[in-house]
């Protein structure tokens, strides 16, 4: 989620790499990042933009805006514009916009596939602050002067983010280090950007339509939450330290250790370890490192930090990747970390369970406790796109999936459905498919799936309770059906006295007679343009015959109207009978 880590670490891990750019300028003007921005300016420009959305959203549901008609195919071309919008709109309202949209780009089932995949391409490269600026941060928080804390300082900064960026550094001790240094005024523009996307996402709540199967407050919370935890420094060091610490046995991952004389809220100095990107291709082969043993490697470190640990780095894309000279991982950036408590590792275990018994029940109800998927509401036609996944998802070998494959679909069936997958779900599911992304970049031949099967594997025969066997498990079952046997005549009783009192209802739906009634409203419809089509055109004569020439022209006019939208209504009519 760090740009500083994508835009500098071939700068900072690595001095043998080809040097990056050293800062984009081109932007210089952007408005947030002026002295003199106020906040009326700022409450106008972000609500421009919102009601700018707002009317294109409209306007997507309006099918005579489409010409020539609306196809999907229209509506997807229109949303992959509007994608671009969005994403130059969000670089343009500045840091909180930027972290938003890079949250939203998890969100396959919150937001159309054009939106994400857009959102996915953001990346922070913004204009960096003075050196002035720097060093009066640096010693206002650490309380001395800069060339007491340090024998050299770069003023130039590696890279610039829209949270901060990193520079250069060497301590009295020898030891050399890069400060992340946060932008001035970070935190006065979150408190009044968040003020704002309060008010929005409560709009959007309420709206009958937007607001359907989505907790727009919440995913708010959400985003508050993690905006405010990015801007922590001392946070991401302590999270450094337990991702650290989680590593300490293993030498085949590198991370580097935090200098807490030298962090506050707004500074964070950190060891610099050399390495090589992970995509660097050429420069690994260069450097005799094995590329199918690092997509192995990258895997089982993630898988380790998931299933073991339960503290996972939330964005591993290939810009917080690095490898050493002597093959091992290097980790950077821990500003978005994830954490899965021991009530939610149980509730996965039980939706793992469900899928490996193709039992949607199962699934259902594990992720209803998760508080995924939302209890209230016709759960029927989830229950069925879920069996049909899980049919088709055991067809295969479990190690032949495609990680990045499943999240689709599991985003496609959740898209307008009672689902509100967590952040820490999402999370997961983003850095698996980047994970994958990054080994087959490295290994085509790799498969994650096939990688985190001995885990999963493992994970689960130690969650299940001691001496559990097929025959424990048949027995179990066993004992559930004699059960449920036993309590059938009294849940057909209960039914049976629900019916009588009117409290269930039944609802049938029938493919042929929605169409017939669909096309009797049609028809009915068309009828009702016909007669006032033909009453003004019949009135359009009778002025016409008495030398009314001026009304005539004008209730002629009028009867365009309603024979324009016969015409509209004749065509729909036609497209849905071929259809069916």
């Amino acid at each position: 989620m760090s740009a500083l880590s994508s835009q500098a670490n071939s700068r900072v891990s690595n001095p043998n790499a080809t040097p990056a750019p050293r800062l984009e300028r081109a932007k210089s003007t952007y408005r947030w990042n002026r002295g003199n921005y106020s906040k009326n300016r700022r409450r106008f420009d972000i609500w421009v933009f919102v009601l700018t959305l707002i009317f294109k959203l409209i306007r997507n549901g309006k099918k005579w805006t489409y010409a020539g008609g609306f196809t999907e195919e229209k509506l997807a071309a229109r949303q992959k514009i509007q994608a671009q919008w969005i994403k130059d709109s969000f670089l343009e309202l500045g840091p909180t916009f930027i972290k938003v949209g890079q949250l939203f780009s998890t969100r396959a089932d919150l937001f159309p596939e054009a939106y994400v995949q857009e959102l996915s391409k953001l990346q922070d490269r913004v204009p960096a602050f003075s050196y002035e600026q720097t060093k009066q941060i640096i010693e206002a928080d650490l309380g001395k002067p800069i060339n007491v804390l340090f024998r050299s300082f770069d003023p130039v900064p590696l890279a610039a983010a829209s949270l901060g960026q990193v520079h250069k550094a060497q301590l009295h001790s020898g030891e050399e280090v890069v400060v992340k240094v946060q932008r001035p005024g970070l935190k006065q523009l979150f408190t009044i950007d968040l003020a704002i996307l309060k008010k929005i996402a409560w709009y959007f709540q309420n709206h009958p339509r937007w607001g359907k199967n989505r907790d727009w407050l919440g995913i708010y919370a959400e985003c508050c939450r993690i905006l405010w935890q990015e801007v922590d420094y001392l946070q991401e060091g302590r999270s450094a330290d337990t991702f650290r610490r989680n590593f300490r046995g293993i030498d085949w991952v590198k991370v580097p250790k935090v200098y807490w004389r030298y962090a506050s809220p707004r500074v964070l100095t950190l060891e610099y370890v050399p390495g090589i990107k992970i995509s660097h291709y050429e420069a690994l082969e260069a450097a005799g490192l094995e590329r199918k043993q690092l997509a192995k490697l990258s895997a089982r470190a993630y898988l380790q930090q998931l299933l073991n640990d339960g503290f996972f780095h939330a964005d591993p894309h290939p810009g917080n990747l690095a490898v050493s000279p002597d093959g091992a991982l290097i980790f950077y950036d821990f500003g978005m970390m994830g954490e899965i408590k021991a009530n939610v590792k149980a509730g996965l275990m039980e939706t793992m369970l469900g899928i490996t018994e193709k039992d949607a029940d199962r699934v259902i109800n594990s992720l209803v406790t998760l508080g995924a998927l939302e209890a209230t509401g016709d759960l029927a036609p989830v229950r069925r796109s879920i069996q049909f996944m899980l049919d088709n998802f055991m067809d295969k070998p479990f190690e032949a999936q495609s990680i990045t494959a499943i999240s689709d679909d599991l985003y496609e069936i959740a898209y307008d459905q009672p689902f509100r997958f967590p952040a820490t779900f999402t999370f997961v599911m983003r850095a698996f498919s980047t994970l994958e992304g990054v080994g087959k970049g490295l290994d085509p031949e790799f498969n994650f799936m096939a990688v985190a099967q001995p885990f999963a594997l493992q994970v689960m025969s130690e969650n299940l309770p001691s001496g559990s066997n097929i025959i424990d498990q048949l027995g179990r079952q066993a004992a559930q059906l004699s059960t449920s046997t036993f309590g059938l005549p009294r849940r057909i009783e209960d039914t049976i006295d629900k019916l009588d009192r009117g409290d269930i209802r039944i609802r049938v739906r029938a493919q042929e007679s929605d169409r017939l009634l669909r096309k009797l409203g049609g028809m009915q419809l068309a009828t009702n343009y016909t007669l006032i089509f033909c009453a003004l055109i019949l009135s359009a004569t009778l002025l016409f015959v008495n030398g009314s020439f001026i009304p005539t022209a004008v209730v002629g006019a009028i009867a365009l109207v309603p024979g324009w939208a016969l015409w509209r209504l004749l065509k729909k009519l036609d497209r849905y009978d071929r259809k069916f």
